[in-house]
């Protein structure tokens, strides 16, 4: 699979615990690209695993993106990602910013995702936990590319994991241009219905 990415976009990893999210960003992009909500919460709280951080760590992740994407900074959002009002809280900063948002789905096996959980250090995610991920993923897969993302590309497997490349755009290439000709002619379309109400 090739994934095209604008060079000045916002790049949602989508996927429960253990699907890989982590891995496939190291993978394909460099570490200052990569805002971690695990390692925010390391950052407030000295403690990646510490659930009770996850509102400020959110906090931070949020305004790194806003301005990382206010620079015109590819920026990639490493979380789960599986729940519709978090994905807005993205969506609602890339569009502020006038930024393409993609999302990458790794939507792998939940018994594979366990058994990689399973074999990592102290305190891992419970079962509960992840099935419930799952569920939530499952329900918002029908329904992402509505929600404001440009593309959404979907990773099944560990070897369609392994076999992604990633392709960019220039920063400020016919992406973004296309993005600043659609809100112009919004504008455009406001004014022209306003002079017919007047008129």
């Amino acid at each position: 699979m090739t994934i095209l990415l604008p060079g000045d976009a916002m790049v949602v990893l989508v996927g429960i615990a253990g699907s890989g999210k982590s891995t496939f960003a190291q993978a394909h992009f460099a570490p200052t690209e990569i805002l971690s909500s695990d390692e925010f919460r390391g950052v407030v709280a000295d403690d990646e695993s510490d659930q009770s951080a996850s509102e400020d760590a959110f906090a931070l992740l949020h305004a790194a993106l806003r301005l990382r994407l206010r620079r015109g900074r590819l920026t990639v959002v490493d979380a789960t990602n599986v729940e519709e009002w978090g994905r807005r809280q993205l969506l609602d900063i890339a569009g502020q910013e006038r930024r393409a948002a993609v999302a990458i789905v790794l939507d792998l096996p939940v018994e594979v995702c366990l058994e990689r959980l399973g074999g990592r250090g102290a305190r891992p995610v419970p079962p509960h936990a992840v099935r419930r991920q799952h569920r939530e993923l499952h329900g918002s897969l029908p329904t992402l590319g509505a929600e404001g993302f440009r593309t959404v590309y979907v990773i099944e497997s560990e070897a369609e994991a392994d076999a992604a490349r990633i392709e960019r755009a220039p920063r400020g290439s016919a992406g973004h241009n296309a993005m600043s000709r659609r809100n112009r002619a919004r504008r455009d379309d406001a004014r022209s219905s306003n002079r017919h109400r007047n008129a």
